[in-house]
């Protein structure tokens, strides 16, 4: 820290002439998410923590440098970085450092006022609300949600345009992404079914990350009827109505875990009150894994997170429960890591997660976004230590059954934390997430109104995409189902049970290289009848998801009986399984982690099984259609596990 203010101090002393300043909107917010209601002007004396996400450097060789490890073309495949490396890749250049600095000094916040993250990705300081508003031109508000938790806000802000470049955002800022309590969530956020108001969504581009756990929240799969499995386990001939671990093993022709490599770990993650029952996993494990009869994963508890048993039902047990039951008796006997994240009175946001992964993510976290450990809220469960900033390792395959509609967050807030995925990508991480389940409609059924910009009751509209599916350094996973009737031997067609595949393209996010050539053939081969009023058709944008796993008709044990479940939440803790069991394999055969898998999947979609049936409707459309190749409705297909685990293994 001495040798920055050293830097600086030089810099102020040179008194280099500023270029002439014209401000311009850095980040701007139309209108109030739902919940949130004007309050009063935030008074001029009031002093804030002031907080400045500079641009890192190098982000634009950061799929270069990601497919240099990745693809499966590449001398370097599999040489995968040290954390070190990566941090100090990034790293904000003195170039933006000082330009930032020059600009707040110049503005009259005083040089020692102002200090860096050890992140060295932040640079931070306290400012009067007069001070804010004169150097960002704005006005600052108070907002308070329905529960009562306050919030500062602006609707936009201004920076100096030649600064531009060297910022990402700026807190507080136009983000609704605070923490309310997870009972006052629960209460307030809609379940996975079709609006019943008229009332608009959130609007596009407001941050959104709050309450992701929640026990209404639109991500939580679907339950089905309570079912007695008399007669049905083990028996390969249901797995059209009935899908268990061995229905899975014959769909994908993948074997029961043999080994456990200490190097080798699954990761779950959850966010509370979300939590699993171990009568519930010893139920399941009693009939279909017995040798795991009161095996728990292992838990690294973030900011608090514990496997709650206060709250329980589904709606609080079925996504914790079905995530581990699977993962853990597909790869049995190999380990699986529980990742609970937030405490029962904030809750988390996916950054929270990330945070405890990487001690350089969270170091510039801002108390207006982020959940405040010490947890300031008053109730029981609040967590009073600190807040969790590195400390805990990333397994080789990390799988995630939530997430949130693109439009949710701004654009910035997603780029950020995208990056971060490829960061983790470089040091050997496979990162999954389920692309959602309701076709090209958002979460919670919502669509995007053309002309408000806000969400709609989900029967017309544009195209609403899932995030952090939309990333593209992450791995996107669908659903498919096996046809009614049909023989576990037989082709699947996507899942049009209970729910319909998240699927569609980024409008954030540009085309990455490795599936060029598949989103270029399924445009060309198969043109989607709609139009650019319907969805980003430019065919220069991610699509999603990458590949599929069945996603109907699961068996799980849930608050002491068993039960159908349906949704991308079962899928892609199906495909994590399947990435661990092959990372087993390239460990006993002397190798690293496959890492970022996507280069390697669209390289080889020959260890796919296309699928050629189905859509996934939504928005008052068809949706798009599953095509022969790569299609927005379950990407590549289901995978082969042996020519996949073959085309892997062969990799350095």
């Amino acid at each position: 820290m001495r040798s920055f203010h050293y830097v600086l101090a030089a810099l102020a002393a040179t008194s280099v002439a500023l270029p002439s300043v014209n401000h311009v909107v850095h980040e701007k917010r139309d209108r109030l998410p739902p919940g949130w209601n004007y309050h009063e002007k935030l008074q001029s004396s009031e002093v804030i923590p002031m907080r400045i996400a500079l641009t890192q450097s190098n982000l634009d060789k950061a799929e270069e440098f990601l497919m240099d490890v990745s693809h499966p073309d590449s001398p370097n495949f599999g040489k995968h970085w040290t954390h070190e490396e990566i941090a100090t890749k990034f790293a904000p250049s003195s170039e933006t450092v000082e330009t930032v600095t020059s600009w707040l000094t110049s503005s009259g916040i005083a040089l020692e006022r102002i200090s860096r993250s050890q992140s060295l990705g932040w640079l931070k300081f306290d400012a009067t609300v007069a001070e804010a508003e004169s150097l960002l031109k704005t006005e600052y508000h108070v907002y308070k949600h329905e529960t009562g938790k306050p919030h500062v806000s602006c609707s936009s802000y201004h920076i100096p345009e030649h600064i531009t470049p060297h910022i990402d955002f700026i807190t507080p800022g136009v983000s609704f992404d605070t923490k309310v309590p997870q009972a006052a969530v629960a209460n307030n956020v809609e379940k996975r079914a079709p609006s019943t108001t008229a009332a608009a969504g959130p609007p596009v581009q407001t941050h959104a990350a709050l309450g992701v756990g929640a026990p209404t929240s639109g991500f939580l799969p679907k339950k089905g009827a309570n079912i007695d499995i008399k007669g049905i386990i083990d028996e390969l001939r249901n797995c059209n109505k009935y899908i268990t671990p061995n229905c899975l093993r014959a769909l994908y022709l993948f074997p029961p875990g043999l080994t456990a490599n200490p190097q080798n770990s699954y990761g779950i993650v959850e966010y509370t009150p979300q939590a699993y029952l171990q009568s519930d996993l010893d139920l399941f494990f009693a009939n279909f894994s017995k040798n795991q009869v009161q095996r728990t994963p292992t838990l690294n508890s973030i900011d608090g997170g514990i496997p709650q048993t206060t709250n329980q039902g589904f709606q609080y047990n079925g996504e914790s429960d079905l995530d581990l039951e699977y993962a853990m008796a597909l790869i049995n006997p190999q380990k699986t890591t529980l990742y609970q994240v937030g405490d029962q009175v904030e809750g988390a946001s996916f950054n929270d997660f990330l945070d405890a992964l990487d001690g350089s993510y969270c170091a510039g976290d801002d108390p207006f976004q982020d959940a405040t450990y010490p947890d300031p809220l008053p109730g029981n469960g609040a967590y009073t230590g600190p807040k969790n900033c590195g400390g805990f390792a990333a397994t080789k395959v990390i799988s995630t059954s939530y997430g949130y509609n693109e439009a949710d967050l701004t654009a910035a807030y997603e780029r950020r934390q995208c990056n971060e995925y490829m960061k983790l990508g470089l040091a050997g991480t496979s990162f999954l997430f389920s692309s959602g389940d309701r076709g090209v409609a958002g979460n919670r059924n919502v669509c995007i109104d053309p002309a408000t910009k806000e969400y709609n009751d989900g029967n017309s509209g544009i195209f609403n995409p899932s995030f952090p599916s939309t990333c593209p350094y992450v791995t996107s996973i669908g659903a498919t189902q096996i046809v009614p009737g049909a023989l576990v031997t037989q082709p699947e067609e996507a899942c049009q049970t209970v729910i319909f595949s998240g699927g569609g393209f980024s409008n954030v996010f540009p085309l990455p290289s490795y599936q060029s050539a598949a989103v270029k053939s399924f445009f060309a081969n198969h043109p989607p009848p709609y139009g650019a009023d319907r969805f980003n058709n430019s065919q220069n944008t991610r699509g999603y998801p990458d590949v599929s796993a069945n996603g109907a008709n699961y068996v799980v044990a849930v608050d002491g009986q068993f039960a159908l479940v349906y949704g991308t939440s079962a899928s892609s803790p199906v495909v994590g399984a399947i990435i661990t069991l092959i990372n087993e394999a390239r460990f006993a055969a002397g190798k690293g982690s496959v890492g970022f898998l996507n280069p390697s999947l669209y390289a080889n979609p020959d260890a796919f099984n296309d699928i050629t049936q189905g859509g996934n409707p939504g928005c008052g459309t068809p949706g798009f259609t599953s095509v022969s190749g790569w299609d927005p409705v379950t990407g590549l297909g289901t995978p082969n596990f042996p020519k996949l685990l073959a085309k892997l293994l062969a990799l350095p």
